[in-house]
């Protein structure tokens, strides 16, 4: 009977999070640069969005 095994450096599991944590990092700045927006542009692009978010907005 043969066993392999097999280590995983941690190249290997970085590389798996890192999409994850970007993704995430993205979405928040997204979201807190709408909601934080004082233009009114940027304020009339995402007031429907806030507010099917219960992102207060007034």
């Amino acid at each position: 009977m043969t066993v392999l095994t097999r280590t995983q450096t941690s190249t290997e599991t970085d590389t798996g999070l890192m999409p994850i944590v970007g993704a995430f990092a993205a979405g928040v700045f997204l979201i807190f640069f709408a909601g934080f927006a004082q233009a009114t542009v940027f304020h009339d692009s995402a007031h429907d969005t806030r507010h099917t978010l219960a992102f207060p907005c007034h």
